[in-house]
Order: structure tokens, then C-alpha cells, then sequence
């Protein structure tokens, strides 16, 4: 059954699984009481712990309004997709049931868009994790134009299919309502030249662009080599592509490196490569030049790893006691929180396209 026209260009199918309104669900955040019986698991969900549910949707984006809670107490996390993180812990009183929604962009494949790491399933999965998880009912419907907020960066950034690494735009998405779908087609390796040169990645994304979808632009890491002035031709054509379908372009100077000399961090860490490009200045520079707002991740990340100190900061990356590998470029799920919310934060401090739709 074809219900609409999906917010990336496509049909959106909806099977008969995926035909779901099990209650009649109110706001975002809302609680009420449930009645005493306890009630079976939504249609397309098994388990208990986790819970899990698939509905065998088209890539697009859908709205996604879920009641979580019971008969019992609990504590609930709700995951899509690739380790995206929609819902934090919510603690739920017996008897009561609290109601959210959320715009789920969902693509095929889902994690990384070269499909590193594996392509996951077709259509749309939800999973429900935390201490006691509980849920009550489910609705998915194809969701009407929301804004689509891009993400085009390499690994620090990217959906992460497998634990412990993790991408700051896996977590991005707990602060964004509905009526806005994170869009994230950043892949690990990436630098800024291979992004743009990928039918996968850069014009992949381009060619669902709408007016006024942001784009945020995340390369440094792997322009180990990269000149500067192939550095800013690529950013620049980026800038120009986007703006050409109405997009509104954003830069983000990359996140550092666990990387100190003393208790400061080296310029490896703060992304001066092997030819000796500032990374981050040369992004400012094409920012100020094009006048697209820049995001200063590598100034807000240098301030809290250096204020954090050698060791502490630690718990921002990968350590092999708690994770089994240690690495001073990627995140833990605590690291790319924390760089979550510090991009989160520019965004509203500058008045993003995204900032009306953040929590």
C-alpha cells in the first residue's frame, strides 16, 4: 500500500506489519495511566528485554510515536536503526505510560552508506533496552516534508553499527523532536576529497537536499595529506553544490585528538596534518569567505579534553579496560555524547535551521 510520497524523493511502502496505530497517543512527553491488565506487545515486536520491532517500510522518513511504560515499573531506552539513540533512560511509574514522538530517517543501508560494517535490514527497527524496558503501543506513518538535517563527515561522526564505537550523530538525535529526521551519511575513512568523489556519500545526499535542509560538514581526520588549497576547493564545492538545491550549508572544524604534550594537547590532536595544514583554521577561513556559519568543534572539544586533563579525559574515547581497545580518535558512547551536545549548543547559540526543532 503506497501512503506518500517520502521526504527523500521516494515511494514510501508501508506493509501490513508496519500498519500501526495501537492507541490513541497524545504530545510529546506525555504520561497518563494505563489500565490495570497488562497488555501484549505492539504488532511487529518481540521480547522482553530487549524488545525489538521491524516494520518493512521503504527508505524515507517517518514519524514515530511510541508509549512507553505499563502495568509494572520500568526503564526505558529506545534505539533505531544503526545505534541511533532517540530516547535516553526514562524511568516509568506502574500503571503510567509517557507518550513520544520522533522523525526516524530510514535508508537502506543503514548504518554507514557504503555499508562498512554491514547494511543492517530493510525497513525500519526499534529497539527497546534500559533496566526494565516497557512498552504499550506503536504508530509509524510516513512523515509530511519534515526537515531533513544532513550529516557529512567520517567516523567520528557516522552511525557506528557496532559497539563500543560511536558517532557524535548517533547521539544528536535525543535532542531532536518531531518534524525533523537527522540524515546521517558520514563514513569512516572519509576525508574531505573521497567524500565529495563518492556517488554513495556526497551525491547521494545532494540529490535529496530540499530547500532549507541543513547540511553540517565534518572533514579533517583523514586529510592527513590533503593541501590547503584542495582542502578549501573541496569544502568550497560542497558549499556551492549544497546552496544550489536550497540547502543551507554549515561547516564543522573537526573534534581533537586524545593527544597531549604536558596537559596540552599537540597540534596532531588539533588537526595540523602531515604537510602542515591547519585544518581548522583553513575551515574558519573558508567559512568567513563564504559566509556559511561555522560550527567550532575543534576549539569547544580542545576545551573540554584539555580541561578534563590527560586522564580524565579518557572516558571521552576508547579505553581498552572498559571497551577493549584503546583509541584517542574515536568515541565511547559518553565521548560522542558529550561532542553531541557541544555541536547542539553552537546551534542554538547561532539559530541554526535545526535549532527550532531541538528539545
Amino acid at each position: 500500500m503506497t501512503l506518500g510520497r517520502s521526504r527523500d524523493g521516494r515511494g514510501a511502502q508501508l506493509g501490513a506489519a508496519g500498519l500501526l496505530t495501537l492507541a490513541a497517543l497524545v504530545g510529546t512527553g506525555a504520561t497518563h495511566a494505563e489500565a490495570a491488565a497488562p497488555r501484549a506487545l505492539p504488532a511487529g515486536c518481540s521480547g522482553s528485554s530487549p524488545i525489538t520491532c521491524h516494520y518493512a517500510v521503504a527508505p524515507g522518513n517517518y514519524d514515530v510515536t511510541v508509549s512507553v511504560g505499563g502495568s509494572s515499573a520500568g526503564q526505558t531506552e529506545m534505539w533505531v536503526e544503526a545505534r541511533r539513540l532517540m530516547l535516553p533512560a526514562t524511568r516509568t511509574a506502574a500503571g503510567a505510560v509517557a507518550t513520544y514522538s520522533f522523525t526516524v530517517n530510514v535508508r537502506q543501508p543503514e548504518g554507514q552508506p557504503t555499508g562498512q560494517g554491514g547494511t543492517g535490514n530493510p525497513g525500519l527497527d526499534i529497539r527497546y533496552t534500559g533496566s526494565a524496558p516497557r512498552l504499550s503501543a506503536v504508530s509509524v506513518k510516513p512523515a509530511s516534508q519534515p526537515l531533513a538535517a544532513y550529516l557529512a563527515g567520517d567516523s567520528t561522526v557516522c552511525d557506528q553499527l557496532a559497539a563500543p564505537y560511536t558517532g557524535w550523530g548517533q547521539m544528536i538525535t535525543t535532542a531532536v523532536t518531531s518534524g525533523a529526521a537527522i540524515a546521517n551519511y558520514a563514513d569512516s575513512g572519509e576525508s574531505s576529497g573521497s567524500f565529495l568523489a563518492n556517488r554513495a556519500l556526497f551525491p547521494a545526499l545532494l540529490s535529496r537536499v530540499r530547500p532549507n535542509d541543513p547540511v553540517f560538514i565534518q572533514f579533517g581526520h583523514n586529510d592527513k595529506q590533503t593541501s590547503a588549497s584542495a582542502y578549501r576547493n573541496n569544502l568550497t564545492s560542497m558549499i556551492t553544490q549544497v546552496r544550489s538545491e536550497g540547502g543551507v550549508p554549515v561547516l564543522v572544524t573537526p573534534p581533537v585528538r586524545r593527544l597531549f604534550n604536558g596537559d596540552k594537547l599537540t597540534s596532531t590532536a588539533l588537526h595540523v596534518n602531515g604537510v602542515g595544514v591547519d585544518l581548522p583554521t583553513q575551515m574558519r577561513s573558508v567559512g568567513t569567505a563564504q559566509r556559511v556559519p561555522v560550527i567550532d568543534l575543534t576549539a569547544r572539544s580542545k576545551a573540554l579534553v584539555e580541561s578534563l586533563g590527560p586522564s580524565a579525559s579518557a572516558q571521552l574515547f576508547l579505553r581498552a579496560s572498559t571497551d577493549g581497545v584503546t583509541d584517542n580518535t574515536h568515541f565511547s558512547q559518553y565521548g560522542a555524547t558529550k561532542m553531541a551536545e557541544l555541536v547542539l549548543q553552537d546551534i542554538r547559540e547561532q539559530r541554526l535551521p535545526l535549532a527550532a526543532y531541538l528539545r
